[in-house]
């Protein structure tokens, strides 16, 4: 047999080698650099619920890793730690965040739950430009509860490390398993594992509360919860996306769009009603029954189900009978918006529909803008950065990423492997579940009537349905919208159900 030998002169060998080389080279230059982790620890205090209250604020990074132990995410927090606890076995623990997806915890932080407050006009007038007023918060929950706030990657500080791309936190379960990781990693270096916990989320906020209570409870070496606080919730997504096909968001709207109509005086039969609830109680009466059967109905509903249908949601809203029947009985959030006091060339707010603003174009379909974000947007973000650099020792030149739309517009919205499981989203199963596997796991809900983002009344569906139970349910309405705390009198009462449904524990 014939052997055949190669031979490879040397300075082939050299070129391959310096290759190589090069090519290692490259990939370590590709990889980013961790940068290190920061941290900042101060002492503060001040008077919380009629009490003198010291705390020290943690203000910084937790560098959280993959499961070959190298850096994957940096999640940036701040947590205020009461001093004078001989025993934080019993002290409440909370894990605060805002929603989006895509925003960071800002809204809640200096808004309700933290030591220090953006105070913002309770009439819902616009804002302005600074100085806005940053006061001491004396609804805090500071006394009876640590509060870790936390910004989801892509928000606030947070940042992917390494050779991590964003993409890898944004989604629903990707998300509430890096967060749920943050808090496994938070209670193990502060020896916070028998301490009462409790997440509390506004907004998609209260989506990601339900994925993490998943997240975190299911399976071995689950991390238990109390309970979770859900601010303007949002968990099943077919009673609020407006897509062809879909009547039900018709129906869980219609409140709102009442309430709406009545804070603005275009409720025509307003004196028959004594009060904003029970003028809502007839809407829900007539969006279970007539109105829901006259939608499911279709091409089958009589005429004389038309014009009954017509007649009570021109009662409810104020809209005309022409445009209801243009629009098919069917008036989606944005239409609403417009529509409701066009003939009075103003648009209502949509995170709180108090709120009034002014369109350059009158006869367009939605407004340009909401003018209840831009009312407040500039006053808490200067806030925050304001409050961070001057009291918490905290100053970076990195942009604060308040809300993020790069990240809202990858998130992955599937939950499953199917295909089939790219339909709507649906938490609150996830509750449920909860409840059953948790004796002592709680509800607690905040509803703004004038909320446009989450509906009330699809909220009160959610908790109809998939075997909640209700007797650990906890369900509050306040007269404002989205961020309730806005509204003086509504912070006063939210902040006394919290601390009722706390203390009940």
């Amino acid at each position: 047999m014939i052997r055949l030998r190669y031979f490879f002169p040397a300075s082939l060998w050299l070129l391959l080698s310096a290759l190589v080389l090069v090519q290692a080279q490259a990939e370590e230059d590709k990889a980013q650099p961790v940068p290190e982790a920061q941290m900042s620890v101060t002492k503060h205090k001040a008077k919380i619920n009629g009490k003198t209250v010291k705390y020290s604020v943690h203000a910084g990074d937790t560098h959280l890793k993959n499961a070959k132990g190298e850096p994957e995410a940096s999640i940036f927090s701040i947590a205020y730690i009461r001093e004078d606890v001989d025993n934080r076995s019993t002290r409440p623990l909370m894990f605060v965040f805002n929603g989006g997806p895509g925003s960071s915890s800002v809204w809640m932080h200096m808004g309700l739950f933290g030591p220090k407050r953006v105070v913002l006009p309770s009439d819902a007038q616009q804002v302005g430009a600074p100085p806005f007023p940053i006061k001491t918060n004396p609804d805090s929950l500071l006394d009876i509860a640590d509060l870790v706030f936390i910004d989801p990657v892509g928000t606030g500080y947070s940042k992917p490390l390494g050779d991590t791309e964003g993409k890898a936190f944004w989604g629903v379960k990707e998300d509430a398993d890096i967060l749920a990781e943050f808090v496994r990693v938070y209670i193990t270096k502060n020896k916070r594992w028998n301490s009462p916990k409790y997440l509390a989320g506004e907004s998609y906020g209260t989506t990601r509360a339900a994925a993490m209570v998943k997240s975190l409870q299911e399976g071995w070496g689950s991390i238990d919860l109390n309970g979770v606080l859900l601010i303007s919730s949002i968990l099943d997504f077919q009673t609020g996306d407006f897509t062809e096909g879909n009547d039900l968001p018709y129906i869980t709207f219609l409140p709102t769009y009442a309430a709406t109509a009545w804070y603005h005086d275009a409720v025509p039969n307003k004196a028959s009603y004594d009060s904003l609830p029970a003028f809502l109680e007839a809407v829900r009466t007539f969006a279970l029954e007539e109105y829901a059967t006259v939608l499911l109905k279709g091409g089958l509903a009589t005429d004389a189900e038309v014009d009954a249908a017509v007649e009570s949601l021109h009662a409810f809203t104020g809209l005309s009978k022409t445009y209801l029947r243009q629009s098919d009985l069917r008036i989606n959030e944005f239409r609403f918006m417009k529509e409701l006091l066009r003939d009075r060339g103003q648009v209502v707010g949509r995170l709180d529909s108090r709120y009034l603003g002014e369109d350059a174009v009158k006869v367009s379909s939605r407004f340009e803008a909401d003018p209840s974000s831009y009312a407040i947007d500039g006053a808490y973000t200067a806030a925050l950065q304001h409050y961070m650099a001057t009291e918490l020792d905290t100053l970076r030149e990195e942009k604060y990423n308040v809300l993020s739309g790069e990240v809202f517009s990858n998130w992955n919205w599937l939950v499953g492997n199917s295909p089939r499981s790219q339909g709507f989203l649906a938490m609150t199963p996830t509750l449920s579940r909860a409840m059953r596997q948790n004796k002592d796991f709680r509800i607690f809900i905040a509803n703004g009537y004038y909320d446009l983002a989450t509906p009330f009344f699809a909220t009160e569906y959610s908790m109809q349905h998939h075997g909640i139970d209700n007797d650990r349910v906890a369900m509050h309405y306040y007269e404002a919208g989205h961020m309730m705390y806005i509204h003086e009198p509504s912070l006063s009462q939210l902040v006394g159900d919290i601390r009722a449904f706390m203390e009940n524990r």
